[in-house]
């Protein structure tokens, strides 16, 4: 597929090529997720198969968000090495609205069990009652669909200017896409920072941290650049990207991985230190509880496999353009990425230790959220254009920018060198 040969009118189609994975990890999890809510249920009221929905839930949020935030970026800086993989981000980003808004009303609906400070009666704890109103089961819902109104304006207006450019190319698609990542920069900042706060911060009303949106966005950013990076590889290889993504590109994610890699164990660590330093009980709490019994193990693990695994193997300059070598990391964080989040989310109502026993659900859950959004996104994908077909900076992309303003020039740089 050579971008210079496209005709912007009837523009290439491609697919993700991934077949029926998808819909054999739907199957998979619904199966079970299925006995897991009946198990749960039965045991618990339903609150581990909760939890499990929502620990995968923010899982795929933060990758919405993060490639989201991307999007936004290249607009922002006017980026043109970022053009051939701006298409899918804008795919990933859009999955926030609806079906990631679908995915949350399991949570939405079993609330109450999850979340215990719905069922404190505010005249009895301060913690609570300085929420107000926000800290209601009706303020909880309409806080929740604010959030992914604002996504959906900000996401689809991305995308419909985008696609829009592909018809015309004017230039007022261009002005629109950088009008909207302008004010969506800061809807982004205020909206990700509420949503970890009121959805995963909030299993512990009582805990306090400045820190926790800046953590969630530094998560958000590392793994969406490892998911990114896994599939400009994927695509690359199915010649889908192979002219408007030169293999030289591939160190920009590889160093903004590597930069994000440093940023979020930062976060992490100032986050600690802050709680440490200042050893108050209302604060200090939080990680009592997730240095009893296994959440210690999982504490080390995310002390050498979130941060220092990967951030020796992407140090060397060579490595971040190296797949064979950053792709396994890509998936490490993956992992790393679900642990996290577990080590946030699971000590709330196991704070015994790590919940062996119900890993199986919790795979289930990540089974069916992935498979239902990824073949949504492979649908999505199928549809339009792989890569931007008429963005000002894709000869720039396809790093043919210096041969056109030779030409212009008059000169041919092949015939100079003779």
């Amino acid at each position: 597929m050579n971008p210079l040969t496209t005709n912007p009118s009837n523009p290439p189609k491609a697919s993700l090529g991934l077949g029926i994975l998808p819909v054999v990890m739907m199957v998979l999890g619904v199966i079970l997720c299925a006995i897991g809510a009946l198990k749960s249920f039965h045991l618990d009221g339903g609150v581990d198969f909760g939890i499990s929905w929502l620990l995968a839930f923010m899982f795929f949020l933060s990758i919405a968000l993060g490639t989201l935030f991307l999007v936004l970026v290249h607009h922002l800086t006017d980026a043109g090495w970022s053009v051939g993989i701006r298409r899918f981000n804008e795919h990933i980003a859009a999955l926030l609205f609806p079906q990631l808004a679908l995915l949350f009303l399991p949570i939405a609906l079993l609330a109450p069990k999850i979340y215990s400070w719905m069922t404190i009666d505010p005249a009895t704890d301060n913690t609570v009652a300085a929420k107000l109103p926000v800290f209601t089961k009706p303020g909880f819902w309409i806080a929740s669909a604010i959030l992914f109104g604002i996504w959906w304006l900000l996401t689809s207006q991305l995308k419909r200017w985008s696609l829009k450019q592909d018809e015309t190319g004017a230039a007022e698609c261009t002005h629109k896409m950088r009008f909207y990542s302008g004010w969506g920069i800061v809807a982004f900042a205020i909206t990700l920072t509420f949503s970890c706060i009121l959805w995963m911060k909030s299993l512990q009303h009582e805990w306090y941290s400045a820190m926790y949106g800046v953590y969630f966005f530094a998560s958000s950013a590392w793994v969406a650049l490892a998911t990114v990076y896994i599939l400009t590889v994927w695509l690359k290889r199915r010649r889908v990207l192979a002219g408007v993504f030169p293999d030289g590109s591939f160190y920009f994610i590889g160093l903004l991985f590597f930069a994000f890699t440093l940023f979020q164990a930062y976060t992490e660590f100032a986050q600690y230190f802050v709680v440490w330093n200042a050893n108050m009980p209302s604060e200090t709490f939080w990680y009592l509880i997730r240095e009893n019994g296994s959440w210690w193990w999982v504490s080390m693990v995310l002390i050498f496999g979130h941060f220092m695994i990967p951030f020796f193997i992407l140090l060397p300059v060579a490595v971040k353009s190296n797949a064979k070598v950053v792709i396994p990391v890509c998936l490490w964080a993956w992992l790393m990425h679900a642990l996290d989040l577990a080590f946030n989310i699971l000590p709330a109502h196991h704070p015994e230790g790590f919940p062996l026993r119900w890993v199986w659900l919790q795979l289930g859950c990540f089974l069916f959220m992935g498979g239902f959004l990824t073949w949504s996104l492979a649908k999505n994908f199928a549809k339009h254009a792989p890569y931007p077909q008429r963005d000002p900076r894709l000869l720039e992309a396809m790093g043919v920018n210096l041969n056109v303003a030779n030409d212009l020039a008059g000169s041919n740089p092949a015939e100079a060198s003779r």
